[in-house]
């Protein structure tokens, strides 16, 4: 594992950590090789912050105390050598909703598909991905969803006996949106990641994550790993929540990174996520991908998420959707990737730094036990609501 964290040298950086002393979570930001605490009475949150209108000035100009050296809260943030006496990272993100974007990607869509036919067999994923591409080919990465064209492609598809629910929201006129987690339920950098214990085929989903206003106004942007439970979404797509919505199963981090002169909404979309994964059994896997191949933009996403059909008050963290799903082989041949305990997956951005997560049993991870409730009852002790 790691000992150190990796950031762009410019930029305004948001999250939050524990420290001892304090019962409540604090709101901090990066300075230099410093991590500040800037909780406040005028922004106990996080996500007060990003309702304001002016975010950036906000954090650069707010005043605080130091907590301790970035490095060393990094590396005291790894859950399985922490010290809850010292200071560490949580999830950047709190009283906001977790929702998710789903096949927003060609190489998602396919393999969503290949879930689908394989009804949650790993075994059958090779030869019906061959299958898949040979009917699909790479059209698809050319379509826009809701298009005439998209129509046409669909029509085609169906006469083939080829059509499929994940095709339906990858090019159809409706995205897919879903929620990940409650407020306060995901877990930050360094924490253990969590599968079901259910689940034999399971894999990492590395992905851009946007902050919202509750307006719906963009103003920040960080990493996420969507864990996803191959097997059990691939027997039935209602059974998502058992799939994707589990203790430590949402990771986002390390920090958001704010909107300002150095990075902007138009950087982001042309990004570039690498993901790797480190097994205890020496298995590398390593792969990248770039947002520009996105089939729906981040806004027209935020759009069909919220709006006056849906609206959030503590505003919204939205992934993105995954571009790469691994397939490489992890032991006996044409069975491809599953997750194995102990995998440390790191998902990085020149942009936005870099997340890692130790992979465990949702069982076994540490229990989400803190809510909008006793965070509420704690600021309210601090004097700070």
């Amino acid at each position: 594992m790691p000992h150190s964290i990796n950031l762009p040298g410019e930029g305004v950086f948001l999250g939050r950590a524990r420290a001892s002393g304090k019962a409540h979570p604090l709101v901090v930001t990066v300075r230099g090789s410093l991590i500040f605490d800037i909780t406040s009475r005028t922004a106990p949150t996080v996500r007060d912050i990003c309702e304001m209108d002016d975010p950036v000035d906000y954090v650069r100009s707010a005043s605080g105390r130091a907590i301790g050296m970035l490095q060393e809260i990094a590396g005291n943030s790894f859950e399985a050598r922490r010290d809850p006496l010292r200071p560490f990272l949580l999830s950047p993100v709190d009283l906001q909703a977790v929702k998710a974007s789903g096949v927003t990607f060609v190489a998602s869509l396919l393999e969503r598909v290949i879930e689908e036919q394989a009804r949650g067999s790993p075994e059958k994923a090779e030869v019906i991905r061959a299958d898949i591409r040979a009917v699909i080919g790479d059209d698809l990465s050319k379509l826009r969803p809701g298009s005439r064209e998209a129509t046409a492609c669909k029509q085609r598809l169906m006469a083939r006996g080829a059509w499929s629910q994940y095709l339906e929201v990858g090019i159809g006129p409706d995205a897919e949106i879903f929620t990940k987690c409650q407020p306060l339920a995901s877990v930050g950098f360094g924490a253990d990641v969590g599968l079901h214990p259910a689940s034999k085929w399971s894999n990492p989903e590395p992905e851009v994550i946007i902050v919202t206003s509750s307006k719906g106004r963009i103003v920040g942007a960080s990493l996420g790993n969507d864990v996803n439970l191959r097997d059990i979404e691939g027997r039935s797509a209602l059974l998502l929540g058992k799939a994707k919505d589990n203790n430590a199963s949402a990771a986002i981090g390390p920090f958001v990174r704010l909107f300002d002169g150095t990075n902007s909404l138009d950087d982001l979309k042309r990004a570039t996520v690498r993901l790797a994964v480190e097994g205890d059994d020496g298995f590398l896997l390593e792969g990248s991908s770039a947002m520009a191949e996105i089939s729906r933009s981040p806004e027209e996403l935020v759009a069909a998420a919220m709006g006056p059909h849906h609206q959030y008050p503590d505003g919204m963290v939205l992934y993105l959707g995954t571009m790469f799903v691994p397939a490489k082989d992890r032991g006996e041949a044409g069975k491809g990737f599953t997750h194995r305990i102990g995998d440390v997956v790191t998902i990085s951005s020149e942009n936005l730094g870099d997340l890692v997560n130790r992979v465990g049993l949702s069982t076994d991870c540490t229990p989400w036990t803190y809510g909008v409730s006793p965070l509420m009852r704690d600021l309210a002790d601090a004097d700070l609501i």
